[in-house]
């Protein structure tokens, strides 16, 4: 059973914003009751200033999907649409104080519930109705769709991939083909970055690079095998660390921080030396 927050739960029972707009702006429509999941986003936007004066959903889903919509609706309302583009799936999972990963699906359709809503009222389509292919047949997932929920979520497993959009919840028939995609997506992330010129950092820009790159690429990884690391300070080119979970007791403690200090020194500077507590 999965564990809610008070937020989810208030959110899920007693929902914001939930119904039609007569005669809206833009409507942007996701998902399908097929698959489980649906949601329908109603906006009302003053044209001149292009601000998001109502919004209201109407969802089939989870308790998830019912207070990821409203979460969404509250956090767009008042925002312009180039501001409220800005807002992530994770902003969503964030104010709700948390979702369980297996629903994080639910926080990525509001969000591409916004970017429906928002093409719709430009006159646009979305590229990944122009151009993605069918690579999950059960739930209709494109592989740009993967791409891009990899990307912006740092996934890297297959699982992880199943939690975020439910491409391979089905028969699975499709996880080779997602695994592989996976694989091609941080292999291009890694091209890019052996590619880039290297300039000097200063050291705020040193140590918010070094905050990034454990956060975003370190933790998760340990995280998914019961560990965890923690930054706890940089001096010049010494970067201190604190092994966590497992990882603290580990036999491979060592092995593991210099792993921490190839992937930093790959990614901000040659001259970077970890120490692990």
């Amino acid at each position: 059973m999965w564990e809610y927050t008070e937020k989810v739960r208030d959110f899920f029972l007693h929902p914001k914003n939930i119904g039609e707009i007569e005669n809206p702006d833009a409507v942007g429509e996701v998902g399908s009751i097929v698959c489980g999941d649906a949601l329908k986003l109603y906006l009302k936007i003053d044209r001149g200033t292009d601000k998001i004066t109502d919004a209201r959903f109407q969802t089939f889903g989870c308790a998830s999907a019912i207070a990821s919509s409203s979460a969404l609706t509250e956090l767009i309302k008042g925002k312009t649409i180039d501001e409220a583009l800005k807002v992530a799936n994770t902003d969503i999972a964030e104010y709700l104080g948390g979702l369980p990963r297996e629903k994080m699906h639910c926080s990525v359709m509001g969000r591409e519930a916004l970017e429906a809503a928002v093409a719709n009222y430009r006159g646009e389509k979305l590229p990944e109705v122009e151009e993605g292919g069918i690579v999950c047949q059960c739930y209709g997932i494109t592989d740009v769709k993967i791409r891009r929920v990899v990307q912006e979520n740092n996934l890297h497993t297959a699982e992880d991939v199943t939690n975020f959009t439910k491409a391979g919840g089905g028969c699975g028939g499709c996880i080779p083909e997602i695994e592989k995609i996976i694989k091609e997506v941080w292999a291009e992330r890694v091209v890019e970055e052996v590619a880039a010129p290297k300039k000097r950092l200063t050291n705020i820009q040193k140590i918010g690079m070094i905050q990034d790159i454990i956060e975003r690429e370190i933790r998760p990884l340990l995280q998914s095998d019961g560990g965890d690391v923690e930054l706890v300070d940089v001096d010049g080119n010494k970067v201190m660390v604190a092994l966590k979970g497992v990882c603290r007791e580990c036999v491979m403690a060592n092995i593991t921080a210099k792993n921490i200090e190839k992937k930093l020194k790959d990614l901000v500077s040659e001259e970077l030396v970890v120490e692990a507590e």
